[in-house]
């Protein structure tokens, strides 16, 4: 099994979407950490209070599947589903 790693950035583009943020991302991390495969996931703000480092491992390709799954599906899937996002990802 390949791990996969995902990094990157959440970019906000108004007070709205990081309102959404602020919001969401505190269920969000709490769901995605108790989920079977999630090696760690950590997001932080970065020195733009817009900008968003996301850093996130998963164990495998399927962890990693799961995980986007849910996370598109959930609340925070949708209150950000227009927010920008900078990743890159390896291991798939």
């Amino acid at each position: 099994m390949t791990e996969v790693h995902l990094s990157g950035q959440l970019v906000c583009s108004d007070t709205n979407e990081l309102a959404a943020v602020v919001l969401h991302l505190p269920n969000h991390v709490a769901l995605t950490r108790a989920e079977a495969g999630c090696i760690s996931f950590h997001v932080s703000r970065t020195g733009n209070p817009l900008v968003w480092q996301v850093e996130e491992r998963f164990r495998d390709a399927e962890a990693f599947h799961a995980h986007q799954h849910r996370a598109t599906n959930s609340d925070w899937g949708r209150a950000t589903a227009g927010i920008e996002r900078r990743y890159t990802v390896e291991g798939l």
